[in-house]
């Protein structure tokens, strides 16, 4: 019994390890540094952010969203296949593999990254996100394969803390070597920028392995045929014959949809907006994101409770209305204290909806349905497309208008709209 209570944490524990692999990424890649250094390095001397992409002459931070929003749109036509081969075939390791090596290997390239090359750095970008939100796919559906159904929750948030240390502590070890560069050897602040992709492509390589080498796969030969290539998007099709009949669920969908392309946009261009518009420098940049990531925590459990009083729609509608307020804000921020002051707000909201709204949606699902898998396959999908649109929007209206705060201010409709539908869905508490 103690054997096989060892080998069950084992198998845990080994799964957990992924997130505290990849979760370096999400944090140091597409949060906290990259955006700042990619910003610096393709301004010019003259204050120019024009950059040239094949040919094409545009806003440097435009690029990027736009860039962001390339790389999301091909997962949501991607998932639902990975997904069949993710339930059908026994190479789920093959495939989480091979997208954490894409995803680490382009993190990794991106220390050659100088700012000419401006389309060598937008590509590796692309790569390295499609590679983490690719990897997820097969790394989610090991779950049911290691764990009973009753520890579902208990696991799943174990790799969450787990994926949350991992970052914090990589993110403060970057934050070290960029302020204290000469100490380490570097000839300058850049330099030591550029060696921390090499940092993250190595720490999510190395501690991925003990998943890769831990974690059991059933042996079932692949058949890459076009029965199980249709097989996740046919499954993502019944989802929504089934969901659209059920109003409350639609409902809460739609508004799902529309606050997650602000709540989305937001936490991606945060320290783009503090670097643009109020120049802010990059070492106060990175520490506002890593309190945010703390308070975040915070602002998890301060909404569970909240729900626990008041009910899940009760905390989402007061979270969308400070959402809405805190867009309202930034238009109107011009110094670092008030950005501080953003930064908290975001940080507590961050906590809150990310973990209150995948629970809600638990709670909507009818009881008695047994492909639970499909409807989450849904939901992600919804996700990756309010991710595109977003990011799409912010960056169309930054380069019709030439400002980030009018992009800021146009994410006030999502919520509105996001507000609307949530209003007359009925939660239960």
């Amino acid at each position: 019994m103690i054997q096989s209570l060892s080998s069950y944490n084992k198998k845990i524990n080994a799964w957990c390890m992924y997130d505290w692999a990849n979760s370096v990424y999400s944090l140091v890649i597409t949060t906290a540094i990259f955006p700042i250094f990619y910003n610096s390095v393709t301004t010019s001397d003259s204050g120019s952010d024009i950059v040239n992409f094949f040919g094409i002459n545009i806003v440097n931070s435009v690029l990027y969203s736009y860039s962001l929003s390339f790389s999301f749109l091909l997962l949501t036509f991607f998932q639902p296949i990975l997904s069949g081969i993710a339930d059908y075939s026994g190479n789920k390791k093959f495939f989480l593999r091979l997208f954490m090596y894409m995803g680490s290997l382009s993190c990794m390239s991106l220390y050659f990254f100088e700012g000419h090359n401006v389309e060598f750095g937008i590509i590796c970008s692309v790569l390295a996100s499609i590679g983490f939100t690719g990897s997820l796919v097969f790394y989610n559906a090991f779950l049911p394969e290691i764990s009973e159904a009753k520890d579902f929750d208990k696991i799943s948030a174990r790799g969450y803390s787990f994926g949350y240390v991992g970052s914090v502590i990589l993110l403060i070890i970057c934050l070290v070597l960029i302020q204290n560069y000469e100490y380490f050897g570097f000839s300058d602040s850049k330099n030591a920028t550029q060696f921390t992709f090499l940092l993250v492509g190595i720490w999510w390589i190395l501690f991925s392995q003990l998943t890769l080498y831990f974690i059991p796969e059933k042996s079932n030969k692949i058949d890459l045929s076009k029965k199980i290539l249709l097989f996740g998007a046919n499954e993502l099709i019944k989802a929504w014959n089934y969901i659209k009949n059920i109003r409350d669920l639609k409902l809460y969908l739609f508004s799902y949809f529309f606050y997650s392309m602000g709540v989305q946009t937001i936490m991606l261009v945060a320290s783009y907006f503090g670097d643009k518009e109020l120049k802010l420098e990059q070492s106060k940049l990175i520490m506002t994101i890593l309190i945010i990531q703390i308070i975040a925590i915070f602002g998890a459990y301060f909404f569970a409770y909240i729900s626990k009083l008041k009910g899940n729609k009760f905390s989402l509608v007061v979270m969308n209305i400070c959402w809405i307020f805190i867009c309202f804000s930034a238009y109107y921020t011009t110094n670092e204290n008030q950005f501080y002051l953003l930064a908290l707000g975001v940080g507590i909201l961050m906590g809150g909806i990310q973990s209150l709204s995948r629970s809600t949606f638990s709670k909507l699902i009818p009881s008695n349905r047994t492909d639970n898998a499909s409807f989450f396959n849904f939901y992600a999908i919804t996700y990756n497309i309010s991710v595109v649109i977003g990011t799409f929007t912010y960056g169309y209206i930054e380069q019709l208008t030439g400002s980030m705060r009018t992009s800021i201010l146009a994410l006030m409709g999502f919520f509105i709209i996001g507000l609307i539908f949530l209003i007359f869905t009925k939660i239960k508490k």
